[in-house]
């Protein structure tokens, strides 16, 4: 399948790397299928791309939340992801969206509302975690200045 992309052309994939999120993205419901995309040059990047099949301008930038918050386990209520399979440790992914505002001082990620996917399906969805304390706009600028620092980057 070939997928106009935002950030790297057109780009072919194979039907293996397509994600189907039966309900969309939250506020974007119209739109069911996505692929994950990253800077091959960039091979330090913990950012990937979450980018619609359907619509090229749209891409998220995405993060695995324990490169946030270690102990990040959202609680979901399991009718929300009967449609994408059995999830095992083995076969479970889970994102996080960012937003990267132009003052990169205000970066943040949604730990609110994760994206949930099956690998062995390649079905996923979106869905809003039951934890109180998990902030839709969780700052984490400093937190990564903080490791580059250690990491004497």
């Amino acid at each position: 399948m070939r997928v106009q992309t935002k950030f790297f052309g057109e780009v072919e994939l194979p039907e293996e790397k397509i994600i189907t999120l039966e309900r969309g993205l939250i506020g974007l419901e119209e739109y069911k299928q996505y692929t994950i995309l990253y800077d091959e040059e960039k091979e330090e990047s913990n950012i990937s791309w979450f980018q619609s099949c359907d619509e090229p301008t749209l891409a998220l930038p995405v993060i695995k939340p324990w490169l946030v918050k270690e102990e990040y386990n959202p609680t979901v209520e399991d009718e929300l992801l009967k449609g994408i399979g059995e999830l095992t440790e083995d076969n479970l992914v889970i994102l996080l969206t960012m937003t990267v505002p132009e003052d990169i001082t205000k970066m943040s990620v949604n730990l609110k509302a994760p994206i949930i996917i099956n690998a062995d399906t390649c079905k996923g969805a979106q869905i809003i975690a039951e934890n109180d304390d998990y902030e839709v706009k969780y700052k984490v600028y400093n937190l990564f200045k903080e490791k580059n620092e250690a990491a004497g980057k």
